[in-house]
């Protein structure tokens, strides 16, 4: 999603009294009894060899491309997981 600066400026802008938060539930104890603490994954920068159209197909796709490679191969880890 983009935001413009000066669209961001103004959503800064606005005072915490002003904003509806009438449709966010509130978190009672059964939400505290069933949550669980999720700790993000770390990504690491590497470098790696990938055949040149498969990387071209990949950066066709558009801005977050390695991103998607990513998503991609959590998905055949899931997959050899659950085999």
């Amino acid at each position: 999603m983009n935001i413009s600066p000066k669209r961001l400026e103004e959503i800064q802008n606005i005072p915490d009294s002003a904003i509806d938060t009438a449709d966010i539930p509130e978190l009672d104890d059964h939400f505290w009894k069933t949550a669980k603490m999720v700790k993000p994954i770390t990504k690491k920068a590497i470098s790696i060899r990938l055949d040149s159209d498969v990387l071209e197909w990949f950066k066709n796709q558009g801005k977050g491309y390695q991103s998607m490679i990513n998503t991609v191969l959590r998905s055949y880890i899931n997959h050899q997981e659950n085999l």
